[in-house]
């Protein structure tokens, strides 16, 4: 039977096993044999990663093609106002060619454990809360989506990945998930 692990991922871990630099990595935090990142996440963002020892439910949640939804809580510098949020929801052209439409919209700053280090604070520069959807996961897309509409990102965190949800989990926390929750393809 499969084995799928949910994993808070922390902010500064890459999303790998190993690292010739000696950077903090996923063994930090799971000791478990044989699963794998289905998918990546920055090292500069934080939050869920799904891990798992099936390549079919590793392929069905990183694999463009099958266009499951995943979800980021994103602060971003200055006030994101209606005409902002429009692009976002219409689609925006990047370097590397248009984007999908995404679901976004104003949140009010979710329940987060304090990052280390903090984001940084300018009293005379706003910050805002997103969430933003997307069923696409190209390289820094979300930030660089937030970038293109002038709202640089300050933090972000993915709260989901199609049925699985960060819940309750701390930073380097994970818990295992019912491998028949799995989308399949």
């Amino acid at each position: 039977m499969a084995r799928i692990l949910i994993l808070n991922k922390p902010y500064g871990a890459l999303c790998q096993f190993t690292d010739a630099g000696g950077r903090a990595t996923l063994k930090d935090w799971v000791k478990v044999p044989g699963v794998y990142p289905a998918g990546r996440l920055d090292r500069d963002s934080e939050g869920l990663v799904v891990l798992t020892d099936d390549g079919r439910i590793q392929t069905a949640v990183s694999d463009p093609r099958h266009a499951l939804e995943k979800g980021y809580w994103v602060q971003v510098e200055g006030v994101a106002g209606e005409a902002a949020l429009e692009q976002l929801r219409r689609g925006l052209t990047l370097a590397d060619g248009p984007t999908l439409p995404a679901e976004a919209r104003r949140i009010p700053e979710p329940a987060l454990w304090p990052r280390d280090p903090p984001i940084r604070f300018r009293r005379a520069i706003p910050t805002d809360w997103l969430e933003v959807r997307l069923r696409e996961g190209r390289n820094r897309q979300v930030r660089r989506m937030t970038a293109c509409v002038a709202l640089p990102t300050l933090r972000l965190v993915r709260f989901q990945v199609g049925p699985w949800c960060l819940e309750d989990l701390q930073p380097g926390e994970w818990r295992e998930a019912d491998p028949a929750s799995a989308p399949r393809r």
